[in-house]
């Protein structure tokens, strides 16, 4: 079944979206946190800011990131001053924009979680003397488990089926750039569909295995808080 397909593009897949629900879940904590805390107009516009993946055409915000991280873009020209690798046509710039792009699905798990948890806790465990770091690993943590799960498990299974973005900032580079989305494109455009139905049922079952995974851990969790 796997004679003559490459599965390159499958690493390739795996790679970005582990490294991005790594950052996402790392970066978008104290974000999240902060979002949970603030009210008013300037809660409603940066919630709005976080979401705007959610209908933003994947296109315009690859153009956008092309144009900001390429080599004359502002953020691009600083990068490659430094002496670093241009961002764009990289798996550093595909990290970027799978980040971006992915944003809404672990900010918004998480900022829910801190929501529903409420200061009651926190302001507990801090007159008995726990410190930030303390009270974010012994009580948010703890109670909010349930929403980094969903929080990481919704930012990687969005991050491997990304197309748009990775293909206007990465392009289609085979081994480097190119991934498991893109492969099959490639596979139908030629009329490949064997290779194409391979990659494609790879990513059916891995997916549905991930989600199977999720949705019985969530479970057990349902009935041990219960």
């Amino acid at each position: 079944m796997l004679a003559g397909v490459d599965l390159q593009p499958l690493w390739v897949t795996l790679q970005v979206a582990s490294y991005t629900t790594v950052l996402l879940i790392v970066l978008g904590t104290p974000l999240a946190l902060w979002l949970a805390r603030i009210q008013g107009m300037k809660k409603a516009l940066f919630e709005a800011m976080v979401a705007l993946p959610l209908v933003l055409p994947p296109t315009v915000l690859g153009f956008y990131l092309l144009v900001t991280i390429g080599p004359e873009g502002p953020i691009g020209s600083l990068w490659a001053s430094l002496g670093f690798s241009p961002l764009t046509f990289s798996m550093s710039g595909l990290v970027i924009g799978s980040f971006l792009y992915s944003l809404p699905f672990a900010i918004q798990p998480l900022m829910h979680g801190f929501e529903q948890l409420g200061k009651r806790p926190i302001e507990v465990a801090a007159t008995l003397g726990a410190g930030p770091i303390d009270r974010f690993f012994s009580v948010i943590l703890p109670l909010t488990r349930r929403h980094y799960l969903v929080a990481a498990t919704l930012a990687f299974a969005h991050t491997v089926g990304e197309f748009g973005v990775i293909l206007m900032i990465g392009g289609n580079i085979p081994g480097v750039t190119q991934v498991a989305s893109i492969a099959i494109y490639d596979h139908v455009e030629a009329m490949e569909y064997s290779q194409a139905h391979v990659l494609s049922a790879i990513m059916l079952v891995m997916s549905l295995l991930v989600l199977t995974i999720v949705y019985s851990v969530n479970r057990r969790m349902e009935v041990k808080i219960g």
